[in-house]
């Protein structure tokens, strides 16, 4: 009798805790975005509420992940500037487990491909099938749609795949839909690709070409976890877990945080400085420092530029405020230009990576507000 006591007690305790969880996600669903009576939307209150969305997204990956702040900062930025990321590190980083918490937490669909030699282009798009019709009796081909229909989808080691195959995901990436039988399947927003590569095996696989790359936004790195982050995962996977994550944003949430995005101001000073700290990593140009010519083959294009600007209203309004900063921009540096400039053999030599040639630039290229100002009234 008293074991039927305590099953009838265990069984009233998961309802109970089943019925909160599903009374939170209700909750969280709410959008926290609200347009006024003549249907604006307050873009300062916005940015305040944005910002506590924000805490509450990390407060949620706590439950999951333990640290990689700023890896998870640099995904955020790309999923509201609209763009793609690419992750490097090593196996065993918990990648794959961080962009589905992330998709959980933002209450978007997810779809993981793991890319292998024998891929198909179709394996990721989607195909044909000849399918019989039950009204007709008619035999027509039907679009079956592939694991690239979801707002966020991972492409586990990218470069494990061939050309051909890598092609067809960039160009949805870059068209944000589908080419199949003569017609055009547009991708739902928000669509957003984060790719994986293993920098230690190099054997059969295809390296990404440059004008590829230039397609992510960000390259993250990915490095180990600090020692005490480290027994922090160690108790966090091998005990009882963090609980179930909530959604913290809505897809029309997300929506309007990249439209958001666009209307965050810009100081000329910060083009200015942007257009300076790019050209500098072309080695033709005139004023380009001494490393750049001695290191670097080819440096980034304007689409550096862009994802600067972009990144940097983004990161703005994610730490609540709406104007973008040299300090923005100069944060995000590093995953924006490290996979958009080409090293030639004197850098490989002596051991110089893309990071190290951008932490000079950032220490070289002045950032003195009055001087882009008095350049700009001069010109």
């Amino acid at each position: 009798m008293a074991k039927k006591t305590t099953k009838k007690k265990k069984t009233e305790k998961h309802s109970s805790d089943v019925a909160a969880a599903v009374q939170l996600a209700a909750t969280a669903k709410q959008s926290i975005i609200h347009p006024d009576q003549d249907g604006e939307i307050d873009d300062v209150a916005a940015v305040k509420k944005l910002n506590d969305a924000r805490d509450a997204i990390v407060d949620e990956l706590r439950k999951s992940i333990v640290g990689m702040n700023q890896v998870i900062d640099e995904v955020l930025i790309a999923i509201f500037s609209r763009g793609h990321g690419l992750l490097e590190g090593v196996p065993g980083l918990a990648k794959t487990l961080l962009v589905s918490s992330i998709a959980k937490t933002l209450s978007l669909s997810f779809k993981r491909i793991q890319f292998t030699p024998d891929l198909m282009p179709s394996d990721i798009t989607g195909s044909e099938l000849l399918q019989d019709d039950p009204e007709t009796g008619e035999r027509r081909f039907t679009f079956s749609k592939g694991p690239i229909f979801s707002n966020i989808v991972l492409a586990d080691e990218i470069n494990r795949t061939p050309p051909k195959t890598q092609a067809a995901l960039l160009e949805a990436m870059q068209e944000k839909m589908v080419s199949a039988g003569g017609e055009d399947f547009a991708l739902e927003p928000p669509f957003f690709v984060l790719a994986t590569q293993n920098p230690l095996e190099q054997e059969g696989t295809y390296a990404l070409p440059e004008a590829q790359l230039d397609r992510f936004m960000f390259k993250i790195n990915v490095s180990y976890p600090s020692e005490q982050e480290e027994i922090g995962i160690m108790r966090s996977v091998t005990g009882s877990g963090g609980g179930i994550l909530q959604e913290v944003l809505g897809k029309q949430d997300i929506l309007a945080l990249q439209d958001l995005v666009t209307r965050v101001p810009v100081a000329d000073h910060i083009f200015q400085y942007v257009a300076a700290f790019v050209r500098a990593t072309r080695p033709g140009e005139e004023n380009s420092p001494g490393f750049i010519k001695d290191f670097v083959s080819w440096g980034c294009g304007p689409r550096a530029c862009l994802n600067l600007i972009t990144g940097a209203k983004a990161r703005a309004i994610l730490h609540g405020r709406f104007n973008a900063s040299l300090e923005d921009v100069q944060a995000l540096a590093l995953p924006v230009m490290r996979h958009r400039m080409g090293l030639n053999f004197a850098a490989q030599s002596e051991g110089v990576d893309s990071d190290h040639v951008i932490g000079r630039l950032l220490e070289e290229i002045p950032s003195d507000k009055a001087l882009y100002e008095s350049q700009a009234a001069t010109a």
